[in-house]
């Protein structure tokens, strides 16, 4: 079967004349690495990502989310329990064909569902569309991800679920995060916000100062927090998966930073 490759030509052209745009020397003759959000926004949407992932991005605000994060082109960066890799397809375009994505998995996870999010991510790779991605299904730490290699890693919505098994299982995760990361490096945790005293279990949610008593307990320091997510007509007592809320959580969003 003859594969058609001119629309992604054309999506990798788009892309490499935003980057060009973004990377532009300034006054000074430097190179301007960071990204602005609206020309990532521009990247992503000329990007070959699949149309489910940019009908989501209204919602989930990933290029707000990755410059608050301080992805730019060129970084190694880690997306934590990836699931079916929505996050993995955003720091692809965000690091550009310089940059490395881990898409980390564990092994359950990828079994769950029978199988959803192993073929969710298999299908996303397929045909090296993804070809500055690198796919590891395993736990942390994984030999596959040399420590103190990652400039900055994310996880989104996955937090609640770890602590909420088992707080201690949440500070030995986040510690394992820690070790990947380059001193320096950033950790950004998205979650669902939940109420002090709160069925969060049973929810899918966990309070904010808990997120972030974990992740200094394991040795992160918050720099900084943003309400990019946030979503007042969410009063926290229904689940994450109710109709009414599913993909419009208030959710918080945290930029902790690994000392030098």
């Amino acid at each position: 079967m003859k594969i058609d490759l001119a629309p992604m030509r054309l999506a990798i052209t788009a892309i490499a004349a935003v980057l060009v745009s973004a990377c532009a020397t300034q006054s000074g003759g430097s190179a301007a690495k960071a990204w602005k959000v609206d020309d990532l926004s521009k990247a992503l949407a000329a990007s070959s990502r699949p149309q489910a992932d940019k009908a989501r991005d209204a919602d989930r605000k990933p290029a707000q989310l990755m410059t608050f994060l301080g992805v730019e082109p060129g970084m190694t960066t880690l997306d934590v329990i990836a699931a079916g890799g929505y996050v993995t397809d955003v720091l692809a375009v965000a690091v550009g064909p310089t940059g490395k994505v881990y898409t980390q998995n564990p092994p359950g996870l990828l079994r769950a569902r029978d199988g959803a999010n192993d073929k969710a991510l298999t299908e996303r790779m397929a045909n090296n569309r993804l070809p500055n991605v690198t796919r590891v299904d395993s736990d942390l730490p994984a030999a596959a991800i040399p420590a103190g290699s990652v400039d900055v890693a994310v996880t989104a919505m996955n937090l609640h679920d770890i602590y909420n098994r088992d707080a201690a299982a949440a500070t030995t995760f986040a510690k394992n995060i820690y070790a990947t990361l380059k001193p320096g490096g950033v950790f950004g945790v998205i979650d669902h916000v939940g109420v002090v005293g709160g069925e969060n279990a049973k929810l899918h949610r966990m309070p904010k100062q808990a997120a972030i008593d974990v992740l200094k307990s394991a040795g992160f320091t918050l720099e900084q927090e943003s309400n990019v997510l946030a979503n007042a007509a969410d009063d926290h007592t229904k689940g994450v998966f109710d109709a009414s809320l599913r993909g419009k959580t208030d959710q918080f969003v945290l930029k902790m930073r690994k000392p030098k």
